[in-house]
């Protein structure tokens, strides 16, 4: 709950100001409202600050003991919804030390020491980025499991490859859906690189040159769990490049999952009919009774253009701002929140959804036989006699215009029509105009031949072991 009565007390930097800030001041500056979804880890930093702060002999076991107690206390009432969140008192760290200071006294106002609030949310803002970066890579190894088990059902399964939205060539379904596995791999190692920079403790810059105390910032970076300090104290206070690098990473996550759910949109309409999508993800028309719209992938669809959004949001908060620390940086919660919130909802759906895709092969069969999606295998054929591949081209070109004008797919034809072409065509030309044959012909590392297909989803398995 939020408490909009005024506090009592001041606050912790009115001392310099001759009048209060106005109510409508204070509305547009508070941060609590969202902000307070940092609380343990504002809380988990603070115990490591007063642990560290007793270590150089700032604080005495007392003050510690204190303080530890208190802020447990604190989180308990936060879980349980008894905190009451004032917006009188501006941000989530304020909010904390003041009821840690009624609970506790003049030991709770020493906390403080040797820190900022600039150094404070910063830090509190790469705590809560690793734990979400954490849950996500998670998220998007059970998307690529859902993809995984889905292939391993399809590895049969021939549809035709685009290029242009026109039919292109023929490919194992398998093998178009591994190509989202390996997006999704390739933005795991995004986040997991990303998280490297996130994982830097700014702890101890206090606002933004360092303190005059004793600290020991190595001991409070591996109490939490760093990989080390940020080297620059004015840099660790003011900029957010490591948030909005995770939502550069975020939206192109977001946008490989907008890529599948386009293509579930499109292959659901009866000219299609490729796939079909479980009710449990569908709605129907308030109007038209015989509707079966695809809203989950088509929101996964929108909501990418949100985490777009915060990505853009985040740059034009950093784009201007001079060293150090600026009141820009509030404006950075919103968007990261918003862009996590996104892609961790988008991934769960998404995982789900792909349990819930049925898919018609014969449909898929029909059409790469009606775009003569094995031209290019014999092109392939004709250079395998000798002929150029040049000339190749232009003698099966001709093929398709004469076969377009019979009304029939290639294998349709009889040997003696595609001889006339070239005397180099013999009765095994048939074997290369099959779908089969032209699938089982690309046997190489990351083609679409079933046995491949098989081979790199067995890989894929030990990758996520």
């Amino acid at each position: 709950m939020t408490q909009e009565k005024p506090e009592n007390a001041p606050a912790p930097w009115s001392g310099r100001f001759n009048e209060p800030v106005s109510e409508l001041v204070k509305r547009y500056t508070a941060s609590v409202d969202f902000d307070q979804r940092l609380a343990e880890f504002d809380i988990a930093g603070s115990v490591a600050h007063a642990r560290m702060l007793h270590a150089v002999e700032i604080l005495s076991a007392g003050d510690l003991a204190a303080i530890e107690q208190g802020l447990l206390q604190i989180r308990d009432e936060i879980r349980t919804g008894k905190f009451e969140w004032s917006s009188d008192l501006e941000d989530v760290h304020t909010n904390i030390e003041r009821r840690l200071t009624a609970l506790i006294g003049d030991a709770g106002k020493r906390l403080h020491t040797a820190r900022s609030r600039n150094d404070q949310v910063a830090t509190d803002v790469r705590l809560y980025l690793r734990a979400a970066i954490d849950e996500i890579a998670d998220l998007i190894k059970s998307a690529q499991r859902a993809l995984i088990e889905l292939a391993d059902q399809n590895t049969d399964t021939i549809m035709p490859g685009f290029t242009h939205m026109q039919v292109a060539q023929p490919v194992s379904y398998a093998h178009h859906l591994m190509a989202y596995f390996e997006m999704l791999a390739r933005d795991a190692q995004r986040l997991a690189d990303c998280r490297k920079r996130v994982n830097r403790l700014p702890l101890g810059s206090a606002a933004l040159a360092g303190t005059t105390f004793p600290i020991d910032r190595m001991m409070v970076a591996k109490e939490l769990g760093f990989d080390g300090v940020c080297d620059n104290s004015l840099d660790a206070v003011s900029d957010r490049d490591f948030a909005v690098e995770f939502c550069a990473a975020a939206a192109l996550a977001m946008v490989h999952l907008s890529r599948f759910c386009e293509e579930i949109i499109i292959w659901m309409n009866p000219r299609f009919a490729f796939v079909d999508l479980a009710d449990r993800f569908c709605t129907g028309s308030s109007i038209m009774p015989q509707k079966k719209n695809p809203d989950v992938p088509e929101l996964i669809r929108a909501k990418t253009g949100r985490v777009n959004g915060s990505l853009v949001a985040l740059l034009t908060v950093m784009k201007a701002q001079p060293l150090a620390y600026n009141k820009d940086n509030q404006e950075d919660k919103e968007p990261l929140f918003d862009a996590v919130d996104t892609l961790t909802a988008s991934l769960r759906v998404f995982t789900e959804m792909l349990g819930g895709i049925k898919v018609n092969a014969d449909a898929m069969r029909k059409a790469a036989l009606e775009g003569y999606a094995t031209a290019t295998d014999l092109a392939d054929y004709l250079v395998k006699k000798g002929v150029p591949f040049r000339e190749a081209h232009e003698a099966v070109a001709q093929v398709v215009r004469f076969a377009e004008g019979r009304g029939c797919g290639l294998a349709d034809l009889k040997l003696p029509d595609l001889q006339q072409f070239s005397p180099l065509i013999e009765k095994d030309v048939f074997a290369a105009l099959k779908l089969e044959g032209a699938l089982k012909a690309r046997s190489h590392i990351g083609g679409t031949a079933p046995a491949r297909v098989k081979a790199a989803i067995a890989k894929a398995r030990k990758s996520l072991a």
